[in-house]
């Protein structure tokens, strides 16, 4: 019947366009911030509905439906925790994760920061899940039978 079909409309349709494309970085240099120690970086899961299976030791869970508005004082709270390194990922780090982290990167383009970056990892929560048992060890609340699932 004409007239009756449904158009749905992405929940990110609401807000602009991001400006720049973001830096990737692998999964090997995260692992290695964590085994360092580092302090001066933070991992942002933006799964919501499909937040299950564990998350990556130290991550924060910020729906990527809540990012765009949060943006100003995410910034400013990162800023004073002296974080440097803004890493962010989802499922496979091929919708969510890149708007995302470039959202942020225009956000720190306009306030003119040059001391932090926003980044993706390569390949999000499923290709750490993938590298194997020495990455699989260092998530929180791992439930293998999730990641085994076809």
């Amino acid at each position: 019947m004409p007239g009756t079909e449904s158009t749905t409309i992405p929940w990110h349709a609401a807000y602009p366009t991001p400006d720049t494309v973001v830096k990737a970085t692998s999964r090997e240099e995260v692992l290695e911030l964590m085994k360092q120690g580092a302090k001066d970086y933070i991992l942002v899961d933006l799964r919501r509905a499909d937040h299950e299976g564990g998350l990556i030791r130290g991550s924060i869970n910020l729906p990527a439906q809540s990012v765009y508005p949060s943006i100003p004082t995410l910034y400013r709270l990162l800023k004073a925790a002296g974080i440097v390194k803004v890493i962010w990922y989802c499922a496979s780090s091929r919708g969510r994760g890149p708007r995302a982290a470039a959202w942020f990167d225009d956000y720190l383009a306009k306030c003119g920061e040059a001391d932090m970056q926003s980044l993706i990892l390569s390949g999000g929560i499923k290709g750490w899940v993938k590298a194997g048992d020495e990455y699989v060890s260092w998530m929180d609340e791992y439930d293998a039978s999730v990641w085994t699932r076809e």
